[in-house]
Protein backbone atom coordinates (compact mmCIF):
# COMPACT_ATOMS: atom_id res chain seq x y z
CA UNK A 1 0.00 0.00 0.00
CA UNK A 2 1.31 3.32 -1.19
CA UNK A 3 1.11 6.77 0.27
CA UNK A 4 -1.65 7.67 -2.10
CA UNK A 5 -3.53 4.49 -0.74
CA UNK A 6 -3.10 5.40 2.79
CA UNK A 7 -4.64 8.78 2.14
CA UNK A 8 -6.87 8.19 -0.11
CA UNK A 9 -8.67 5.91 2.83
CA UNK A 10 -7.87 8.51 5.64
CA UNK A 11 -10.22 10.48 3.85
CA UNK A 12 -13.02 7.82 3.78
CA UNK A 13 -15.94 7.80 6.46
CA UNK A 14 -14.01 4.66 7.90
CA UNK A 15 -10.27 6.03 7.82
CA UNK A 16 -11.61 9.39 9.82
CA UNK A 17 -12.89 7.32 12.49
CA UNK A 18 -9.79 5.40 12.58
CA UNK A 19 -7.81 8.57 13.09
CA UNK A 20 -10.87 9.95 15.63
CA UNK A 21 -9.93 6.63 18.06
CA UNK A 22 -6.14 7.08 17.58
CA UNK A 23 -6.16 10.71 18.50
CA UNK A 24 -8.83 10.10 21.39
CA UNK A 25 -6.60 7.38 22.62
CA UNK A 26 -3.39 9.58 22.62
CA UNK A 27 -5.35 12.53 24.72
CA UNK A 28 -7.80 9.57 27.01
CA UNK A 29 -4.36 7.95 28.16
CA UNK A 30 -2.76 10.95 29.58
CA UNK A 31 -6.30 11.55 31.29
CA UNK A 32 -6.24 7.50 32.23
CA UNK A 33 -2.58 8.20 33.81
CA UNK A 34 -4.03 11.10 35.99
CA UNK A 35 -6.92 8.64 37.54
CA UNK A 36 -9.52 11.39 35.90
CA UNK A 37 -13.06 11.07 35.54
CA UNK A 38 -12.98 11.26 32.13
CA UNK A 39 -10.17 8.61 31.07
CA UNK A 40 -9.09 6.58 27.95
CA UNK A 41 -12.42 5.40 26.95
CA UNK A 42 -14.25 8.05 27.43
CA UNK A 43 -12.08 10.44 25.69
CA UNK A 44 -11.95 7.57 22.73
CA UNK A 45 -15.92 7.71 22.39
CA UNK A 46 -16.30 11.58 22.42
CA UNK A 47 -14.11 12.07 19.91
CA UNK A 48 -15.29 9.14 17.85
CA UNK A 49 -18.40 10.54 18.34
CA UNK A 50 -17.93 13.92 17.60
CA UNK A 51 -16.42 12.73 14.47
CA UNK A 52 -19.37 10.57 13.47
CA UNK A 53 -21.48 13.69 13.97
CA UNK A 54 -20.00 15.58 12.08
CA UNK A 55 -19.49 12.80 9.06
CA UNK A 56 -23.58 12.82 8.82
CA UNK A 57 -23.69 16.61 9.07
CA UNK A 58 -22.00 16.89 5.84
CA UNK A 59 -23.73 13.77 4.16
CA UNK A 60 -26.83 14.49 5.32
CA UNK A 61 -26.44 18.70 3.95
CA UNK A 62 -28.03 17.76 0.78
CA UNK A 63 -31.34 17.84 2.73
CA UNK A 64 -30.19 21.23 4.50
CA UNK A 65 -27.84 23.21 6.27
CA UNK A 66 -24.65 20.99 6.47
CA UNK A 67 -23.74 22.35 10.30
CA UNK A 68 -26.68 22.04 11.72
CA UNK A 69 -25.74 18.37 13.18
CA UNK A 70 -22.61 19.91 13.83
CA UNK A 71 -23.35 22.74 15.36
CA UNK A 72 -24.93 20.89 18.21
CA UNK A 73 -22.10 19.03 19.04
CA UNK A 74 -21.30 21.84 21.26
CA UNK A 75 -24.55 22.03 23.18
CA UNK A 76 -24.29 18.74 23.51
CA UNK A 77 -20.33 18.43 24.59
CA UNK A 78 -21.20 21.24 27.17
CA UNK A 79 -23.68 18.78 29.33
CA UNK A 80 -21.35 16.53 29.26
CA UNK A 81 -18.16 18.88 30.50
CA UNK A 82 -20.39 19.97 33.13
CA UNK A 83 -21.08 16.13 34.52
CA UNK A 84 -17.57 16.16 34.67
CA UNK A 85 -17.28 19.15 36.83
CA UNK A 86 -18.01 19.04 41.14
CA UNK A 87 -17.40 20.54 44.19
CA UNK A 88 -15.46 18.86 46.88
CA UNK A 89 -15.82 20.32 50.12
CA UNK A 90 -14.84 23.97 49.62
CA UNK A 91 -13.08 23.75 46.41
CA UNK A 92 -14.28 23.09 42.64
CA UNK A 93 -12.86 20.26 40.96
CA UNK A 94 -12.95 18.71 37.14
CA UNK A 95 -12.35 22.01 35.12
CA UNK A 96 -9.58 20.75 33.15
CA UNK A 97 -11.28 17.08 32.71
CA UNK A 98 -14.54 19.19 30.86
CA UNK A 99 -11.94 21.52 29.01
CA UNK A 100 -10.55 18.23 27.67
CA UNK A 101 -13.83 16.87 27.21
CA UNK A 102 -14.47 19.85 24.68
CA UNK A 103 -11.11 20.38 22.90
CA UNK A 104 -11.60 16.38 22.28
CA UNK A 105 -14.90 16.97 20.92
CA UNK A 106 -13.39 19.68 18.73
CA UNK A 107 -11.02 17.55 17.61
CA UNK A 108 -13.20 14.60 16.52
CA UNK A 109 -14.98 17.39 14.56
CA UNK A 110 -11.78 18.45 12.68
CA UNK A 111 -11.41 14.56 11.89
CA UNK A 112 -14.69 14.07 11.09
CA UNK A 113 -13.96 17.71 8.33
CA UNK A 114 -11.02 16.09 6.94
CA UNK A 115 -8.39 18.44 8.17
CA UNK A 116 -5.62 16.29 9.25
CA UNK A 117 -3.13 18.99 9.51
CA UNK A 118 -5.89 21.09 11.70
CA UNK A 119 -6.27 17.68 13.36
CA UNK A 120 -1.88 16.92 14.59
CA UNK A 121 -1.56 20.80 15.52
CA UNK A 122 -4.27 20.85 18.22
CA UNK A 123 -3.59 17.61 19.54
CA UNK A 124 0.29 18.61 19.65
CA UNK A 125 -0.80 21.30 21.64
CA UNK A 126 -3.07 19.57 23.78
CA UNK A 127 -0.93 16.80 24.62
CA UNK A 128 1.91 19.79 25.58
CA UNK A 129 -0.39 21.90 27.50
CA UNK A 130 -1.64 18.78 29.65
CA UNK A 131 2.14 17.12 29.88
CA UNK A 132 4.39 19.81 29.92
CA UNK A 133 2.44 22.56 31.75
CA UNK A 134 1.87 21.27 35.10
CA UNK A 135 5.57 21.79 35.74
CA UNK A 136 4.70 25.34 34.88
CA UNK A 137 1.73 25.77 37.11
CA UNK A 138 3.45 24.25 39.88
CA UNK A 139 6.29 27.20 39.59
CA UNK A 140 3.31 29.99 39.92
CA UNK A 141 1.39 28.24 42.75
CA UNK A 142 4.69 28.17 44.62
CA UNK A 143 5.01 32.18 43.97
CA UNK A 144 1.51 32.76 44.75
CA UNK A 145 -1.67 30.63 45.52
CA UNK A 146 -4.81 30.76 46.38
CA UNK A 147 -6.18 28.78 48.98
CA UNK A 148 -9.84 28.05 50.24
CA UNK A 149 -10.35 27.86 54.34
CA UNK A 150 -13.09 26.93 56.29
CA UNK A 151 -12.35 27.73 60.11
CA UNK A 152 -15.00 26.98 62.79
CA UNK A 153 -15.38 28.97 66.16
CA UNK A 154 -16.81 28.65 69.20
CA UNK A 155 -19.88 31.15 69.07
CA UNK A 156 -17.97 32.74 72.45
CA UNK A 157 -15.00 32.91 70.49
CA UNK A 158 -15.17 36.42 68.75
CA UNK A 159 -11.86 37.54 69.41
CA UNK A 160 -10.12 34.33 68.52
CA UNK A 161 -11.32 35.38 65.03
CA UNK A 162 -9.47 38.63 64.69
CA UNK A 163 -6.22 36.52 66.22
CA UNK A 164 -6.63 34.31 63.07
CA UNK A 165 -7.34 36.91 60.85
CA UNK A 166 -3.79 38.88 62.42
CA UNK A 167 -2.19 35.18 62.15
CA UNK A 168 -2.96 35.53 58.39
CA UNK A 169 -1.29 38.47 57.74
CA UNK A 170 1.85 37.30 59.88
CA UNK A 171 2.50 34.75 57.19
CA UNK A 172 2.05 37.54 54.70
CA UNK A 173 -0.94 35.65 53.51
CA UNK A 174 -3.73 38.31 51.91
CA UNK A 175 -6.80 36.97 53.49
CA UNK A 176 -10.89 37.61 52.76
CA UNK A 177 -14.09 36.68 54.08
CA UNK A 178 -16.39 34.72 51.45
CA UNK A 179 -18.86 33.66 54.03
CA UNK A 180 -19.89 33.89 57.49
CA UNK A 181 -22.40 31.13 59.12
CA UNK A 182 -23.62 30.97 62.93
CA UNK A 183 -25.20 27.83 63.26
CA UNK A 184 -25.78 26.65 66.39
CA UNK A 185 -22.84 27.19 69.02
CA UNK A 186 -20.61 27.45 66.20
CA UNK A 187 -19.43 30.55 63.56
CA UNK A 188 -18.00 29.42 60.61
CA UNK A 189 -16.18 31.96 58.29
CA UNK A 190 -14.49 30.99 54.67
CA UNK A 191 -11.39 33.00 53.55
CA UNK A 192 -9.69 33.27 50.39
CA UNK A 193 -5.87 33.34 51.06
CA UNK A 194 -3.39 34.53 48.50
CA UNK A 195 0.35 34.00 48.97
CA UNK A 196 3.20 31.55 48.21
CA UNK A 197 3.23 27.76 49.02
CA UNK A 198 5.69 27.88 51.65
CA UNK A 199 3.59 30.27 53.63
CA UNK A 200 0.24 28.83 53.33
CA UNK A 201 2.29 25.70 54.62
CA UNK A 202 3.55 27.31 57.73
CA UNK A 203 0.27 28.75 58.51
CA UNK A 204 -1.67 25.36 58.09
CA UNK A 205 1.19 24.01 60.61
CA UNK A 206 -0.02 26.99 62.59
CA UNK A 207 -3.53 26.27 62.54
CA UNK A 208 -3.00 22.87 64.02
CA UNK A 209 -1.47 24.45 66.91
CA UNK A 210 -4.20 26.50 67.22
CA UNK A 211 -6.84 24.18 70.64
CA UNK A 212 -9.37 27.20 70.32
CA UNK A 213 -10.33 26.49 66.84
CA UNK A 214 -13.37 23.64 66.53
CA UNK A 215 -12.26 22.46 62.67
CA UNK A 216 -10.97 23.88 59.80
CA UNK A 217 -10.82 22.59 56.18
CA UNK A 218 -8.56 23.89 53.06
Amino acid sequence: MNIKDITDFLHTEEGKLIVALLVGAIIGAEREYRSKAAGFRTVILVTVGSCLFTILSIELGSMGDKSRIAANIVTGIGFLGAGAIYRDKISIRGITTATTIWISAAIGMAVGCGEFSLTIWVTSIAMIILLSFSGFQRFIDRVNQEKVYKITFGDQQTDQIVLIEQLFHSYHLECFRVKQIKHKEEIVIVYTANGKEKNHDLFLNELYQQNQIKAFEV
